[in-house]
């Protein structure tokens, strides 16, 4: 009878086993089958695991600001690129006055630019305001490098900009006088896109702007305000490089325009400094827009008796900008500038780094593009302004009082924040489908960063 018991148990025993190991072997294939679909998956849209979805790589504080790559997303695109959007539309933001002609002061010269799209092209007259139109000479047409589509928009009347002292930036190198080498454009009609502008005119701008004015800025040993110099130039190179992506000439022969999201990742998206960068510029810039709230609210946005309405709204549209009360809860100090020029260092410092921004913004006279020239100019210029709010003038008491900005640089802060935006609006919402295309990064990383 016990030998009957202990051969039942021993039965069942073996039983219990063969449920075990049919689960096991049953969990095994799951999880294979699992994997196997995982790969399948990752294969079809050309890329491995090793590239991770951007929105998750991207997480916690932005690396020497205040608030934390989630809240800058959200409150961008809910918040500030809308608004932004809405401004630059505006007759007084669309308007830039930019002296577009060509004599470099450290070489001669001998870019290509094999688009039409290269140059700045010509407004209607009667787009304008009737205080805008005035009729103006064109630039001598080797300014263009022969390119007979290079004539610049010349009918705007400086009447209609009044109440704007003419002052001195220290940070930048263009004389912004009235005089005859200065012409109005206008920004929408002369988007910032791929123009063609290649080859070693394009290579040596950004050559001699990081070797020259950025020598060793990225190291460990150069200190923070030596690298913020870096971080906003790499930031602002960024930003061009993702705006000629986001609107690239994808058939000449076709006229076919679209995103070019290779581009985009072999230019940007592949090294995470650069990403890190942008988000940072952008903060900077955003600072320096919020701290001269009270400047930019009181200021004149008047630019014509027909254009009431419109200017009501400028004034609107920019209170709302630097007032919004999501930003301001969620984002109260973008960066703190209050750290900077400390120490016995500090004047010297800040007296170098001037000096070095200043040689980037002359650099801007040397672009062979027309159209690469107008967006580096004003977004030199706006960077320029942004490090004249926030380092010229000490404290938030003492800035209300002794702030002058020009109507150009104004201008120029507001266009660059909304490029700023649009990049990193663009990075947020595409890095994933541009990592997919892209692939596991089979080629090799192009570390030239051309203007184009």
């Amino acid at each position: 009878m016990a030998e009957t018991d202990v051969g039942n148990v021993n039965v069942k025993e073996k039983k219990r086993s063969s449920k075990r190991l049919i689960l096991l072997i049953g969990a095994v294939a799951v999880v294979a089958v699992a994997v196997f679909l995982n790969t399948q998956n990752s294969s079809i849209f050309g890329f491995t695991g090793k590239i991770c979805n951007c929105r998750k790589k991207y997480i916690g504080m932005v690396e020497d600001c205040c608030c934390d790559y989630e809240t800058v997303n959200k409150l961008n695109t809910e918040v500030l690129n809308p608004l932004l959007q809405d401004l630059v539309k505006t007759p007084f933001y669309r308007y830039f006055k930019v002296k577009l002609w060509c004599d470099c002061p450290f070489w001669p010269d001998d870019g290509m630019c094999r688009l039409r799209d290269c140059s700045v092209c010509e407004c209607p007259e009667s787009e304008f305001p009737e205080p805008f139109k005035k009729a103006l000479s064109k630039d001598n047409p080797v300014c263009q490098e022969g390119k007979p589509q290079g004539a610049v928009d010349r009918t705007v009347d400086t009447r209609a900009f009044t109440g704007w002292r003419v002052t001195d930036n220290p940070w930048t190198s263009d004389d912004e006088t009235d005089n005859d080498e200065m012409t109005y454009v206008n920004l929408l009609l002369n988007p910032e896109r791929f123009t063609g502008y290649i080859g070693p005119s394009a290579r040596r701008i950004w050559d001699a702007i990081y070797s020259e004015n950025c020598p060793k800025y990225a190291s460990e040993q150069s200190c923070q305000e030596e690298k913020i110099l870096y971080k906003l130039v790499s930031g602002l190179h960024s930003s061009i490089s993702i705006h000629i992506a986001s609107d690239y000439l994808l058939d000449e022969a076709k006229n076919l325009w679209g995103q070019n999201l290779t581009l985009l990742y072999d230019r940007v998206l592949r090294y995470p400094d650069r990403v890190q960068n942008l988000y940072f510029t952008f903060l900077f810039v955003l600072r320096a827009v919020t701290k001269a709230e009270n400047y930019l609210v009181e200021a004149e946005y008047e630019t014509g008796k027909d254009n009431v309405i419109e200017d009501l709204k400028t004034r609107s549209l920019m209170k709302q900008l630097v007032s919004d009360p999501k930003t301001r809860a969620a984002c109260p100090l973008p960066f703190d500038e209050a750290k900077l020029w400390k120490g016995q260092r500090g004047p010297e410092l800040k007296q170098q780094i001037q000096k070095q921004f200043r040689n980037i913004s002359a650099i801007m006279d040397c672009v062979g593009c027309e159209k690469c020239r107008l967006w580096g100019k004003l977004q030199i210029l706006g960077l320029g302004t942004a490090l004249k709010i926030l380092f010229t003038v000490n404290g938030e008491d003492n800035l209300h009082h002794n702030l002058e900005l020009q109507r150009n640089e104004v201008i120029a802060l507001m266009n660059l924040l909304n490029r700023l935006s649009e990049s990193v609006k663009f990075v947020h919402e595409m890095s994933p489908v541009a990592e997919r295309v892209a692939g596991d990064g089979k080629n090799k990383p192009n570390h030239n960063r051309n203007i184009n």
